[in-house]
């Protein structure tokens, strides 16, 4: 499947990254151009960047597949199959992938041996949704949302019906689950400031769409829910954090010429747009120095090397 016409760019900079505040200036590497690392996939979600050996991890739900592209040898290759309809994943502080399940409702850690521990897999009683993405505090807390997306059909989980609402849920150390935020409007990508004082997080059925952002307090409460950020009619997905507290922005909208990663600033001004010609789902930061962007849109994985780190 190789649908996306794609050419690089032969202009530096590259046009594709596009400044829309003078803030964004010091993050763009003049030299620095979109690539395309590779395609062939239905719906590219969930990245999650494995230091250690120099490759991505990024999830093709409709396949049922967990893909995997080696920063070495360029190779894109199948992870895991099937894979419960694997979305949002990230990495423990000891290093184990976490995989939120849309298939099996559930969030999952894989242990250094390959096999396969169930985090959650219901709240109160009842079976979770669909949980959607997911985010491992310093605490060794697993955070994650928990829309009903993966029950509408058979093509991004299982058609069913939700036992619960929309919820923000947290795993504590102790393997207790509990809900954070109760009824949102569609909770999708969520992170923490480099000071994990703020939780940021989607809300992708929202009308007009939004990013929210909550205070977080030692303990792990949140408060102070505010509107940080009105996506208008863009399509806000996954995000993550750089050590300057910069939202990177999976994003969409009707009009292509928005598809691609929108860039804030920590106050909510958009600051920067990465154009893809897909919609962006997803992204994390990765390669030796974690200032490379990886961005997983649609069929394709695409990269940028950009002037700042993950968080």
């Amino acid at each position: 499947m190789d649908e996306i016409s794609w050419r690089p760019s032969t202009r530096v900079p590259d046009p594709r990254v596009r400044v829309l505040d003078s803030r964004f200036e010091h993050y763009r590497l003049p030299h620095a151009k979109v690539e395309r690392l590779g395609t062939g996939m239905r719906w590219a979600e969930g990245p999650a960047w494995f230091g250690d050996g120099r490759y991505v991890l990024l999830t093709d739900l409709p396949n049922d597949r967990i893909m995997r592209w080696d920063e070495v040898t360029g190779a894109m290759s199948t992870f895991r199959q099937p894979s419960s309809q694997a979305n949002g994943m990230t990495r423990d502080r000891q290093g184990r992938l976490i995989v939120c399940e849309h298939g099996a409702r559930r969030v999952s850690r894989t242990e250094y041996d390959g096999s396969i521990t169930v985090l959650a897999d219901g709240y109160a009683g009842k079976p979770l949704n669909s949980p959607n993405d997911v985010v491992v505090r310093s605490d060794d807390s697993v955070w994650f949302t928990d829309p009903p997306f993966g029950l509408v059909s058979d093509y991004m989980g299982q058609q069913g019906t939700p036992s619960l609402p929309a919820n923000l849920y947290r795993i504590d150390s102790t393997g207790t689950v509990q809900c954070i935020a109760e009824d949102l409007e569609g909770p999708n990508g969520l992170a923490f400031s480099p000071d994990e004082k703020t939780l940021y997080l989607v809300e992708s059925r929202a009308r007009p769409r939004r990013i929210v952002a909550y205070d977080v307090d030692r303990l792990g409460e949140v408060s102070n829910r505010r509107v940080l950020i009105d996506a208008g009619e863009g399509l806000p997905d996954g995000l993550r954090i750089d050590v300057d507290g910069n939202l990177w922005c999976g994003w969409g909208a009707p009009d292509a010429a928005l598809d691609g990663v929108r860039v804030f600033a920590p106050d909510g001004t958009a600051i920067g747009h990465i154009e893809l010609p897909e919609r962006c789902a997803n992204l994390c930061f990765g390669g030796p120095r974690n200032n490379r962007l990886l961005m997983a849109s649609t069929t394709s994985l695409y990269s940028l090397f950009v002037n700042t780190r993950g968080a």
